[in-house]
């Protein structure tokens, strides 16, 4: 791997404004472990071992399960995600994998679960983890064993 200059660095005002996008998610309503499940399942999808790593660890000391942890890529296939949860799981894919759109199953499906509010709350999730896995991705951070991120 090539040594990039951190995005951190070289754009501060802009990282600050990925880290503004983070702290309006958290202000919201969103509970603490589905933003978990959406920045893991996101991160999977998008590919970033950096925040795969350091969501996982968050996800087990916030007692998240191993097995709900290791079975997001299946989900479908795990009886052990709730409605709510795998409505999430769902939204989080498509809106990671905008280019193909958000069909209106899947939206509604959010919205009659979750409510509009709280599912735009998870739109917005998706929308800050999927910017940190780019971020994290083009600078070519690396996963450091047992490193902790709390």
């Amino acid at each position: 791997m090539s040594h990039r200059k951190p995005t951190s660095e070289l754009t501060p005002k802009a990282f600050a404004a990925v880290r503004e996008l983070e702290k309006y998610v958290a202000s919201t309503s969103l509970d603490k472990v589905h933003y978990k499940l959406i920045k893991i399942r996101a991160s999977q999808i998008n590919g970033c071992g950096f925040c795969l790593d350091m969501h996982a660890r968050q996800a087990r000391e916030m007692g998240v399960s191993e097995q709900r942890i290791y079975m997001l890529s299946a989900w479908r296939e795990a009886n052990i995600y709730t409605e709510e949860e795998k409505a999430i799981l769902a939204l989080t894919e498509q809106v990671t994998l905008i280019s193909q759109g958000v069909s209106d199953e899947v939206y509604g499906r959010a919205v009659a679960l979750l409510g509009e509010e709280y599912t735009k709350a998870v739109v917005m999730g998706v929308v800050a983890i999927s910017a940190w896995n780019r971020i994290m991705i083009t600078d070519q951070v690396a996963v450091n064993p047992q490193e902790s991120y709390v």
